[in-house]
């Protein structure tokens, strides 16, 4: 097979590499990818629009790390998600697994990729089946793909054990009589019942108390190490965020406005939407109060939203260029931290533009 492209760090644009499939080859490469939902009206059905969800998004994942994904509501982080598992099919864009496009023609079969990647829901409970004892939730997955039965209901009674639930109290009980936290960590085990290489976790803690979510993100991270994992841990949590994640991805209105490594957006994020997220965090310091909202104006419709840079019509630095021309994520300052926005490019012509 021909060689696929590495990608850097944070750098959606890929360079050549002679070791496919290898350490330095990602794990996932993003090309691309888009996804329209069309809005149709009238007694004929027509198509008048389309939601723009997902819009142009290129980004890679390296083997190992835990990428974050953060964004306001209806940012498009959910359906980046269920893009990436091919639970919803893309308008257009590709998808590269470690070195192999994800095709049924050539590189690695869909059946396959959902073998190697899986996904943990927010709902706990619904991600269950409300009929079945959680054991045979777990054993369903390795059963499919050819396990015997036996076998299976024997992994997932370690699978149990391994995430804190002792399976001979638990593994007979049904959805119904677990805990929020009791039934992620069992879509936790079930998740990792086909030895994946990569988990999903959309808002996989959002719903659990504080003490409880600290002690399944504790179990996240040495499941991570014990099964050489890599996460996608999408979460509007940014402390969560900053917690568990070694790069952090921005989102917008269907775009990534920043990508970088976690501390370097924290402490100094280059995209005002990045900054604005970053003010409205709570803090635990009574005295350290805001009198103002970091970020005023709702976000635009994503129907149809704003020309040039998205962000514009809530942004207090926006001029003409932000109006006219698209800023894009590329690497102009030639590291690992990037920012769609003319300030951070010295030739768009934006007056704060960083020399």
């Amino acid at each position: 097979m021909k060689p696929m492209a590495e990608t850097d760090f944070a750098n959606p644009l890929p360079i050549n590499t002679e070791d496919p499939g290898g350490r330095q080859q990602p794990m996932l490469l993003v090309q691309s990818l888009q996804k329209h939902f069309p809005i149709k009206s009238g007694i004929l059905q027509r198509q008048t629009g389309a939601v723009r969800a997902v819009d142009d998004i290129s980004f890679s994942v390296l083997k190992g790390e835990t990428l974050g994904i953060v964004g306001e509501s209806g940012c498009g982080k959910s359906t980046l998600a269920r893009l990436l598992m091919h639970l919803i099919i893309a308008d257009s864009g590709t998808l590269v697994f470690d070195g192999d496009p994800v095709s049924e023609m050539r590189g690695i079969s869909l059946r396959d990729l959902r073998k190697n990647m899986q996904m943990v829901f927010q709902d706990s409970y619904f991600s269950l089946n409300p009929r079945l004892p959680v054991r045979n939730s777990i054993a369903y997955g390795p059963i499919v793909h050819g396990m015997g039965k036996i076998e299976a209901q024997r992994l997932a009674n370690d699978l149990l054990n391994r995430v804190g639930l002792n399976s001979e109290i638990f593994g007979a009980r049904y959805p119904h009589e677990l805990s929020g936290a009791q039934k992620q960590r069992v879509n936790i085990a079930r998740a990792l019942a086909l030895t994946p290489r990569v988990l999903i976790l959309d808002e996989a803690v959002s719903a659990l108390d504080k003490s409880v979510e600290a002690q399944v993100l504790n179990l996240l991270n040495e499941l991570k190490r014990d099964f050489n994992l890599t996460y996608l841990f999408i979460s509007h949590d940014l402390n969560v965020v900053q917690y568990i994640s070694d790069r952090v991805l921005v989102m917008y209105l269907g775009q990534i406005v920043e990508i970088g490594p976690v501390e370097e957006i924290y402490n100094k994020p280059r995209h005002p939407y990045t900054r604005a997220l970053l003010h409205s965090r709570l803090s635990m310091n009574p005295a350290d109060r805001v009198n103002e909202p970091p970020i005023g104006g709702d976000p635009p419709n994503p129907i149809n939203p704003p020309s040039g840079c998205r962000f514009r019509t809530r942004c207090v630095f926006a001029e003409g260029v932000c109006e006219s021309m698209q800023p894009k994520l590329d690497n102009v300052a030639g590291d690992r931290h990037l920012a769609a926005c003319h300030m951070t490019n010295p030739s768009s012509g934006h007056s704060k533009a960083t020399s």
